[in-house]
């Protein structure tokens, strides 16, 4: 079976996250995504939720959608003074589960694009496959020579080759475009406009409860 996980802050989760990768799960044949809240995002300004509120906002979420279940390995103790980099949470999963077993890694086009500047990201492909979900605004190609070169080597349009191997290869999948940001949601919310179309009505009422983002309360 074909394991994948999806990184974030999740501040909070949104239809930005669910719906592409709930499109994701059934063009490549996903049975499960794990979602792998960050502690501290290395490319990315520090979560405004604690980490409690965010797990509770994250289990609220998926709490009806079998398809999703939680990874918390980068909020444990241990891994939750330094910030959280993909390489090493690629390593230890690799570890508890052998080299035989298939996993990926879902990101976004923006990610993508800015890969070079992750922690050693050219061994990220020994541990996972790459599945690329489509982000409005960002460009289809890199004008990285590195970059594309890289892509162009691991790149592949056949679905089977995911399940047939356990890692190296970069898939693009046709993901809807969700013009969806956690930043855009914090910002309406501080600004006390109404974004509860943008995320699951238990999460949108857990932020109303909780008075999150809302620095003028």
């Amino acid at each position: 079976m074909l394991t994948a996980l999806l990184g974030g802050t999740f501040d909070p989760i949104h239809y930005g996250h669910l719906r592409p990768a709930i499109s994701l799960a059934s063009e490549v044949g996903l049975k499960q995504i794990n979602l792998l809240p960050n502690h501290i995002p290395p490319h990315k300004p520090q979560p405004e939720a604690s980490t409690e509120q965010r797990l509770a906002m994250i289990k609220l979420a998926i709490e009806d959608l079998p398809l999703f279940a939680l990874d918390v390995r980068e909020l444990l103790p241990k891994a939750s003074t330094r910030p959280s980099y993909t390489i090493e949470t690629l390593r230890a999963w690799r570890q508890e589960n052998g080299d035989s077993e298939g996993l990926a890694f879902i990101m976004g086009q923006d990610s993508l694009l800015s890969l070079p500047t992750w922690h050693k990201w050219k061994t990220l492909l020994n541990y996972c496959h790459l599945l690329i979900c489509r982000r409005p605004g960002y460009a289809e190609h890199t004008d990285n020579i590195e970059l594309k070169q890289w892509i162009d080597e691991h790149q592949t349009q056949n679905v089977q080759d995911l399940h047939d191997l356990p890692q190296g290869h970069i898939f693009f999948a046709h993901t809807p475009l969700e013009d969806i940001s956690a930043t855009e949601i914090r910002q309406n919310i501080n600004n006390q406009a109404c974004c509860e179309n943008l995320l699951p009505p238990k999460v949108w009422h857990y932020i109303q409860q909780q008075g999150l983002y809302n620095a003028k309360k």
